[in-house]
């Protein structure tokens, strides 16, 4: 079994990417189990915090699951053109302590997407994820993409995708990223 460790990076309960990520586990492909994480809980980072006390108990335990995880999806908002602050703050806590990053995200296989009211999707938010991926050395799915535009439309008042041409385009990009993922070796 593969396995993916998903996380969205709204708070929001009714929030369109917790949805998209809800829709994600749904129309992930036989073979693969999206296991549903969550940013809620972790503090702001603060270096004098973590230099008495060490990681939050939240922190490690999440490491852990993307350390053990075959591949990790980040669903990401868009806000001001970029990524959400409450998000990019969870991957610095989980980027605690340096030595560490490399366990937890060193070669890990990572798929980005994401939804937004905007008529543009989430192409800049996205855009911006890169740089950090590419310092935690993880390796990201460059073969699809998946920015849900005008997101508003497409989810329920639950926040749940209700429109079946997003669904159709979720679960093409869940067989691709499910692929690159390639067959979990047998130990």
């Amino acid at each position: 079994m593969t396995t993916i460790v998903g996380l969205a990076g709204s708070l929001r309960k009714a929030s369109f990417n917790a949805g998209l990520l809800r829709a994600a586990k749904e129309l992930a492909p036989a073979g693969v189990a999206l296991q549903i994480e969550s940013i809620r809980g972790i503090p702001l980072y603060d270096g004098d915090e973590e230099a008495a006390h060490g990681l939050p108990e939240t922190v490690k335990a999440l490491k852990d699951k993307i350390a053990a995880a075959d591949g990790l999806l980040i669903v990401t908002p868009e806000y001001n053109n970029s990524m959400p602050g409450v998000f990019k703050n969870a991957i610095d806590w989980l980027t605690r302590p340096a030595n560490d990053v490399k366990r937890v995200f060193g070669g890990k296989r990572v798929g980005l997407i994401g939804a937004t009211p905007s008529g543009w999707g989430t192409l800049l938010s996205q855009a911006s994820w890169l740089v950090v991926l590419r310092n935690i050395g993880a390796q990201h799915w460059s073969g699809g993409r998946l920015a849900v535009s005008k997101a508003g439309e497409l989810f329920d008042a639950g926040g749940d995708l209700k429109d079946e041409a997003a669904r159709a385009q979720l679960k093409t990009y869940m067989e691709g990223f499910a692929a690159f993922l390639g067959p979990v070796p047998e130990k």
